[in-house]
């Protein structure tokens, strides 16, 4: 396992340098209240929150492939180590505490250390946007409404979503106004200038403003919090001590804390990384967690995780590296040993609008509001993984997510995309029955199209869907398997049934159109006689030359294959690439198309970037459809630019023959259908706009005269 260390920081762009140093500086201050208040809980002195934002921030720095996310000490871990202190017996903030924390985060940073050696990163695949986004959503709720009882002049609720709720309730018994006005003034300030001045470090202003309050007003008599001054000094080295906690209990609560940060981390992380357009190398990021936890560990420090709070700060005022990361672990130094007296200026309720800005910022509610326009099931994995996190906890929300997705795509996939296909009159290719009136079931012969893998929850959808087809007048089924690349030992022996089935009536059985190694495994699940007898072939041509049905195809109805329909819907142009992109709306996009050209010959007047400006993904026949269009609002046209009409008209024809002789050069076997097509057009141009087919039939015998 190849391992790069500094990976976002080698050939590094000075123009970043700016950015990063301002949001390192931002991220170290917003990490002073947090990772104080996250140490406390962790069942630490506060001070050891500080320490954890110096060397382990450092170490993740230069291990993680992240540009962008930030390391430190966060609310989950911080949540279950407290807890499990309580459980087994430990007060928070007592020696006891200060030696069997690190224990745990040693544990910790092995658990991880074994998930990277078994590349576990591969596992964040199997999680869907949907649950990330609700997992993130739910994360940052979560952490707001720790944080509100803060603006209150009350202290951080911990806990889920009952809980938090009970504290913001029992805050507002006792709530400091002061504290309020300022918070929220600092939160609305914050809110209004994301919009307005997005680039402006507004959070460093109001710090410093804060601070500048402290001093100069009376801000401790009005009950506003400041956070705890600290001694200052660096955090000691050692190593834990094994013996101060029971291992069987150590090793099952450092397992929990350790798939907390794998999960949170791993998902925020590809969140963010999907978000901004980057890519990842989850196993390393693992070993990234895992020596951040290692280091901490050894300065006494609570486990570690990746903090969303900090990294949408950081998003927000535009960190491109990881280099943030070292400026605010740098940063974090100097505070420790210089300036610990300045933190006792800082207002919480402050800090705690700069923290609960950025998390608004890294919700997803808007993607809840696109899921629920699109697609309500995966809506509702989005709400399961979020009302998961905020009522369960992070690791119940990811794997109650985690199941909804599995079972969504189980859902999924027994219910796959099918169709029955025909033929249009003058055509090989074989498409939906629903797609166009022009296309026709060849008679006697059912052809099937599956585009799922085929396994036991679907298998019975194909089944039933072809014995609910049969009439008495069919001769043969084919399946066409394009989209099939697999099949189970349940789905095999619901083909073997089908097959005897069907050879029990006289119908012929065909599987087509797949890939290669299908054949392996019919042949492994006991299928081979299918390919000894001639039912698996190739193509679907080859299945209806075996039943000698050869081309043109007869089709249902007694349809002539050989002749092309005239078709206010422009028959022949339900095979060109247009309709292939916009199905049933191929006319009103068409429409549409010319009407925005039209509103752009308004403006520029430009007739040759009207005739030539169709959409960018048509070939030769569309184009020339696009001309036809264009034919039909030549008075339009006309009246918009000035131009003669004759001349217009002659313009179009010109252009169209100019199509007509590069297909006939580069295609001359389209040339004879572009010809017949042409006649279909002229029909059409005859019944819907006749005085205009009537310009355009005097140009072209002008036109023939004098090529005579």
């Amino acid at each position: 396992m190849k391992i790069q260390i500094a990976q976002t920081l080698r050939q590094y762009d000075i123009k970043n340098l700016p950015k990063d140093i301002l949001a390192g500086m931002i991220i170290l201050a917003v990490s002073i209240p947090i990772s104080m208040g996250y140490a406390q809980i962790a069942g630490l002195p506060a001070v050891y929150g500080l320490y954890g934002s110096v060397f382990p921030i450092l170490i993740f720095a230069l291990f993680s492939t992240s540009p962008q996310f930030i390391f430190g000490v966060d609310a989950a871990p911080a949540a279950l180590v407290g807890s499990a202190l309580l459980s087994l017996g430990v007060e928070n903030g007592s020696e006891e505490a200060i030696a069997v924390v690190p224990v745990l985060t040693l544990l910790v940073a092995l658990w991880l250390l074994a998930f990277y050696a078994m590349r576990a990163g591969k596992l964040v695949n199997y999680i869907s946007a949907p649950v990330m986004g609700g997992f993130i959503t739910g994360i940052c709720t979560t952490i707001i409404l720790m944080q509100i009882p803060k603006l209150m002049g009350e202290t951080a609720g911990v806990g889920e979503l009952p809980e938090l709720i009970a504290h913001i309730v029992q805050s507002l018994e006792d709530v400091n106004m002061p504290s309020v006005v300022l918070g929220c003034t600092a939160l609305g300030i914050l809110l209004v200038s994301k919009k307005m001045i997005p680039k402006f470090p507004m959070a460093v202003i109001l710090m410093v403003a804060g601070a500048i309050m402290t001093k100069l007003l009376p801000v401790e008599q009005w009950g506003v919090k400041t956070l705890e001054a600290v001694e200052p000094g660096l955090p000691h080295w050692q190593i834990p001590d094994l013996s101060v906690v029971p291992l069987k209990e150590a090793v099952s609560i450092s397992l929990s804390v350790a798939l907390v940060i794998l999960a949170e981390t791993l998902l925020a992380e590809n969140n963010f990384a999907q978000k901004n357009g980057y890519r990842l190398n989850d196993n390393q990021e693992i070993l990234a967690f895992s020596m951040g936890n290692l280091v901490a560990a050894f300065t006494g420090c609570c486990p570690m995780n990746g903090s969303v709070s900090r990294t949408a700060m950081g998003e927000q005022y535009q960190a491109k590296t990881q280099l943030t990361g070292v400026v605010a672990g740098l940063g974090m130094i100097v505070l420790l040993l210089f300036g610990t007296g300045f933190v006792g200026y800082l207002p919480i309720p402050v800090l705690t609008a700069i923290v609960i800005s950025a998390l608004l910022g890294a919700t997803e509610f808007h993607l809840a509001r696109r899921l629920w326009k699109v697609s309500r099931t995966e809506c509702m994995i989005f709400a399961g993984a979020f009302l998961g996190v905020l009522m369960l906890g992070t690791i119940n929300g990811v794997l109650i997510g985690v199941i909804l997705s599995f079972c969504e795509m189980i859902i999924r996939t027994s219910k796959p995309a099918r169709c029955f296909l025909g033929i249009q009159p003058g055509h090989s290719h074989f498409r939906d029955l629903k797609e166009s009136s022009q296309v026709h079931a060849i008679e006697g012969v059912m052809i099937y199209r599956f585009s799922s893998n085929l396994f036991f929850a679907n298998v019975q959808v194909l089944k039933r869907d072809i014995e609910d087809h049969l009439t008495e007048h069919t001769k043969a089924v084919i399946v066409d398997a394009s989209g099939i690349g697999s099949i189970d030992i349940t789905a095999a022996d619901c083909l073997e049934m089908l097959y005897q089935s069907l050879k029990a009536k006289g119908i012929h059985f065909y599987i087509t159109e797949h890939i290669a190694p299908l054949n392996e495994q019919l042949r492994k699940l006991g299928l081979g006689h299918l390919i000894e007898e001639g039912c698996v072939r190739r193509t679907i041509h080859i299945a209806l030359k075996d039943m000698n049905i050869h081309r043109p195809y007869p089709l249902e109805g007694g349809i002539n294959n050989e002749e092309r329909s005239a078709s206010r819907k422009r028959a022949d142009n339900w095979a060109q690439e247009f309709v292939w992109a916009f199905g049933m709306e191929s006319e009103e996009q068409m429409e549409k198309q010319i009407r925005l050209q039209i509103e752009q010959l308004k403006k520029n007047g430009d007739i040759e970037e009207l005739i030539h400006g169709r959409w960018a993904h048509m070939e030769e026949l569309d184009e020339d459809e696009w001309l036809e269009h264009l034919e039909e609002h030549l008075k339009e046209i006309v009246h918009i630019s000035g131009k003669d009409e004759q001349a217009l008209a002659l313009r179009i024809e010109e252009h169209r023959k100019e199509i007509h002789d590069r297909i006939a050069k580069e295609h001359p076997e389209l040339a004879q259908r572009f010809k017949e097509r042409r006649h279909i057009l002229d029909q059409n141009l005859k019944e819907r706009h006749p005085e205009i087919y009537e310009i355009v039939l005097q140009l072209r015998e002008r036109e023939k005269n004098h090529t005579d």
